[in-house]
């Protein structure tokens, strides 16, 4: 497979599970631990300051690699699978029509 093929198959896959963190933000059964841990870890991208600064070298561009897959991961696992379900069938119906 080419890389141009995977990279848009990676980028289609993120935006599509980006979809479904909104959708999971907003239900009204996602705990607010996992409201929390998915909110802190999207406010995380879109600060501009990290917690361990860049120009440490290694892992100050790891910080943001580490800590927010972990963030979401965490969220997700604490959200019940039948609410992760719908939001994923809704995220697959609207990008159908």
């Amino acid at each position: 497979m080419k890389f141009a093929t995977k990279l848009k198959t990676f980028v289609a896959t993120f935006k599509r599970e980006l979809k479904v963190y909104q959708l999971v933000l907003k239900d009204h059964w996602t705990p607010r631990l996992a409201k929390f841990l998915l909110g802190f870890a999207i406010g995380y991208i879109l600060t501009p300051f990290d917690f361990i600064p860049d120009f440490i070298p290694i892992i100050g561009h790891l910080d943001d690699a580490i800590i927010v897959p972990t963030l979401i991961v965490l969220a997700m696992r604490l959200v019940p699978k039948e609410v992760v379900a719908e939001c994923r069938l809704k995220v697959q119906q609207t990008s159908l029509s």
